[in-house]
């Protein structure tokens, strides 16, 4: 009776569970696709310039003709955000690109040699780990004028550190199969199972760890920028917008902070639950992590 009993509750908490999972995948993919088409379609669509100054309508709150309201010198809110959005997304795709090509080239390197080499690049691993990362890309983007490819630079250089840990467990799990054993075997070179066995195998590990960048990658730009080292002060990225709304914000004009934060939110979370969903499915027995 009792174990009857209880089965009916289990088997109705997983239904509610995988409703939720459901309802919350539907909604990031629906928040996902809308930034996508915004970004792609209202800077061609809306003929109006987003750097305009309009002074007579500086600090508007929000209305019917500017939705999010003005800024400080009366450009109009929405069109920044999106266009800001718009810099920050392509600034966080090509840094979570660029960290994840070189976290898995040194960790398949690190997997398929071992032995001391793995040994070494794993200290050099957990060398650059121990310094933050907020610290580290500072330091790099302060040797440049600021600009969008050091920005792109400063996030791949310090967050390749995870990809490729994550790559270098799958390719020594990989190198224990018996395929890999029949390959070596036969004669073919270390160079050759890489590419040809372990690459591919590693590549879906790969491409999940490149979307889940994408959102810290987003972040970490804004937060160059709101300290004024990132991308230049009159491009339109989100850390500007924020950073920018300061002095706003502190004499009650709550808009030109709320919105560009909640670009900024909105979608990396919708991404990396996302990213979340898809690495359940890869795995349903680890958890899904917001950030690498």
């Amino acid at each position: 009776m009792a174990d009857t009993a209880v089965e009916p509750t289990w088997r109705s908490y997983g239904t509610r569970r995988r409703s939720a999972r459901t309802v919350r995948v539907a909604a990031s993919v629906t928040i996902v696709a809308a930034t996508v088409l915004a970004v792609l379609l209202v800077p061609p669509l809306v003929q109006l310039d987003q750097q305009a100054v309009d002074l007579a309508a500086k600090l508007q709150p929000p209305s019917w003709a500017h939705p999010f309201g003005t800024d400080d010198v009366g450009r109009d809110l929405l069109l920044r955000c999106v266009h800001g959005l718009r810099v920050s997304l392509l600034v966080g795709v090509t840094a979570a690109l660029t960290a994840t090509v070189i976290g898995t080239a040194v960790g398949a390197t690190a997997g398929a040699l071992g032995g001391w080499a793995d040994r070494g690049i794993m200290r050099l691993i957990d060398t650059f780990s121990s310094v933050p990362h907020l610290l580290l890309g500072i330091f790099i983007v302060a040797m440049f004028r600021p600009g969008v490819w050091p920005v792109v630079v400063s996030v791949g250089l310090t967050h390749w550190l995870s990809t490729a840990r994550i790559v270098r467990a799958e390719v020594l799990s990989l190198r224990s199969r018996p395929y890999i054993d029949a390959a070596l075997s036969g004669g073919a070179s270390r160079l050759r199972i890489a590419v040809r066995h372990l690459l591919p195998a590693v590549l879906p590990q790969a491409a999940l760890a490149a979307v889940l960048m994408v959102p810290h990658a987003m972040w970490h730009e804004s937060a160059l920028s709101f300290l004024g080292l990132g991308l230049p002060s009159h491009l339109a990225s989100l850390g500007n917008l924020i950073q920018n709304a300061r002095g706003s914000l502190l004499a009650g004009q709550w808009w030109p902070t709320l919105f560009p934060g909640l670009f900024l939110i909105v979608p990396t979370l919708a991404v990396a639950g996302l990213a979340g969903a898809w690495r359940e499915r890869i795995n349903p027995r680890r958890r899904s992590e917001l950030m690498l």
